[in-house]
This record gives structure tokens, C-alpha cells and sequence, in this order.
């Protein structure tokens, strides 16, 4: 997941990211992100770059292999969505449709229960 939001936000901003934002852009804990950063680094699948403007920080690139290894993975993954959603056909369409509606009513409970917490008095 990581390579892909490294992937991600590579192909989307003028800058390469730091660590802090592949964290929030993959909703991952920003000290676990490190300690696989570093792994993937050791790897070869990933670089991790000085920021011009902040010592402290890093700018992470992916490397030719690294691509490499997402782009396998990517497909792999809908190879197995493929096989998993073949049993439903033509009901396949229906299927994402209603998971969509789920999603959608879910999160605006989740967002009114988040603001009752939050404002209490409201």
C-alpha cells in the first residue's frame, strides 16, 4: 500500500513527498510508515531523499525496481479481484452499486455520530 501511495502522490505533485505525507495519504501510522520506509529503502524498492528546506524531513522517490514490484503486485491484485467477483456475472455492476450505497450511508452516520461527540450541545 505504501508503494502505491508513494506512486500516487509521485505522478500527482510537482515535489516528491516526505514521509509525513505518504503517512496521512495512506492513513498509517507515521512512526510504523518510517520503519517500512526504511525496510523498503534497504530493499532497493524505494529512495529516500534529502529535503532542500528541512533537514529533518525526507523526500521519497520510487526506484525502477520498485515500480517494477508495484506494478506486479497491481496486477496480481485484479487478477484476484477478477477470479473472487467472477461468481456474480452480470450482477457485478449491482453488486459495487449496493456496496456504494452502504459506503455512502455508513460514513454519513459515521460523520454524525464524529460531530455529536464533538459538539456535544449542538
Amino acid at each position: 500500500m505504501l508503494l502505491a501511495s508513494l506512486w500516487w502522490l509521485g505522478h500527482n505533485y510537482s515535489q516528491r513527498p516526505s514521509q509525513i505525507q505518504l503517512a496521512e495519504h495512506a492513513g498509517t501510522d507515521p512512526m510504523m510508515t518510517s520503519q517500512v520506509i526504511r525496510k523498503l529503502a534497504a530493499r532497493g524498492l524505494l529512495e529516500r531523499h534529502p529535503n532542500p528546506t528541512d533537514s529533518r524531513a525526507r523526500q521519497l522517490s520510487l526506484t525502477p525496481l520498485g515500480a517494477a514490484v508495484l506494478t506486479s503486485a497491481l496486477a496480481d491484485v485484479e487478477t484476484t479481484d477478477e477470479t473472487y467477483f467472477a461468481a456474480l456475472g452480470s450482477r457485478r455492476d449491482a453488486f459495487l452499486a449496493a456496496l456504494a450505497t452502504l459506503n455512502s450511508a455508513n460514513s454519513d452516520r459515521a460523520a454524525l455520530a464524529d460531530d455529536a461527540i464533538t459538539n456535544p450541545t449542538a
